[in-house]
């Protein structure tokens, strides 16, 4: 079955081969880039499945020399042929049940990184303000890049609220992950008592829309400038180079004030509000599929509790696949791969279970 679904899929990388040459696909951007998006994510299949018909075939040949030759030597030669490659087959065919998962369309895409202290007061900001240095840390150990587009400090320090810009490769189909509540435990700054406090901040990943993916209609935005205030030199608050952006039929509103002019400011502002938007239709397709199943993993609800930072014991724990790991002060200096590629595993794990390849 497998086999077939591969040959298929051969077909299909074909004929997406020969349509990606065509100068009327090209001339179309908006159909090229979907179909050249189709032909490269089909690219390490398509060199797995050669991989294995070659395996097999090797395999075949060996066995039909142990069948048919009469020469010691040729039949010794095939054993040891056999010995080394009889137990490539299982791994491989578990590679190619991975890779047949559907990918999300959107993984491949940037994102906007949202926090935003949540119940604790002043201890939630400084919490909040903790998580945004974990992801800048996580972003420069991959080699992304991460711009502030708009922060509110908190009253004794971290963020009441930030928003950044990530671009890299594959940034939102790692960082999806972990959208949703924060929880922190620990003895507040704050605390004269000694007591241990629950704290908590909301994280929301977004897939950075551009252009081809969502269109959105300028009339429906009503554009202010204003003063920045806080951090950014002293130009900054002198112009009016602040930009508040209002989508008027969904009255969200997004402000970017890092940026050192208006336009820059604009066009993050801009980016901002049409990745909010296209999230909102993306959620809408979430939520008919989470009618159906219910993923441990992603859930799409921002408000679901999703990990414990509990520092007394030193330990992270992701409520979602009951993972533990006693290593705090590590995790919260960026170093949280450990727990992303679990979640991925578990989600592969899930989707694989609802196809008919496990």
């Amino acid at each position: 079955m497998i086999l077939e679904k591969l040959e298929d899929i051969k077909i299909r990388y074909e004929e997406l081969q020969q349509q990606i040459s065509d100068p009327d696909v090209i001339a179309d951007m908006k159909r090229y880039v979907r179909l050249n998006k189709e032909y490269s994510d089909l690219e390490p299949l398509i060199a797995t499945f050669n991989e294995y018909k070659n395996l097999i075939s090797n395999i075949e040949s060996a066995k039909e020399i142990l069948s048919n030759e009469k020469d010691e030597e040729m039949k010794e030669m095939a054993r040891a042929e056999l010995e080394e490659l009889e137990p490539q087959v299982d791994p491989m065919e578990e590679k190619i049940k991975y890779l047949l998962i559907p990918k999300d369309p959107e993984d491949s895409k940037n994102a906007i990184l949202e926090i935003r202290a949540g119940t604790g007061g002043d201890e939630a900001s400084i919490f909040a303000g903790e998580l945004y240095r974990m992801y800048a840390k996580y972003c420069e150990k991959k080699n992304w890049s991460m711009t502030v587009n708009n922060f509110t400090e908190g009253t004794v320090g971290g963020y009441k609220e930030i928003i950044c810009s990530i671009n890299g490769n594959d940034v939102y189909g790692i960082l999806k992950y972990e959208s949703g509540v924060h929880r922190v435990q620990r003895v507040p700054q704050t605390e004269s008592q000694g007591r241990v406090h629950t704290s908590a901040a909301s994280v929301a990943v977004l897939p950075e829309a551009e252009e081809l993916d969502f269109e959105m209609d300028m009339n429906d935005l009503r554009k202010d400038t204003f003063r920045a205030s806080g951090a950014g030199g002293q130009h900054v608050n002198k112009t009016e180079s602040a930009i508040r952006l209002t989508h008027i039929p969904t009255n969200i509103v997004v402000e970017c004030q890092d940026g050192r002019s208006q336009h820059a400011n604009y066009d993050k502002a801009l980016t901002v509000l049409r990745s909010r938007l296209y999230e909102m239709e993306l959620q809408k397709q979430t939520d008919q599929v989470s009618a159906q199943r219910k993923s441990l993993v992603r859930s799409g609800d921002r408000s679901d509790k999703i990990r414990t930072y509990n520092y007394p014991q030193g330990r992270v724990t992701d409520h979602r696949i009951n993972l533990t790991i006693y290593n705090l002060p590590t995790i919260l200096d960026g170093d949280i791969d450990e727990i992303i590629e679990k979640l991925q595993m578990a989600e592969n794990t899930e989707k694989l279970k609802e196809s008919n390849l496990a």
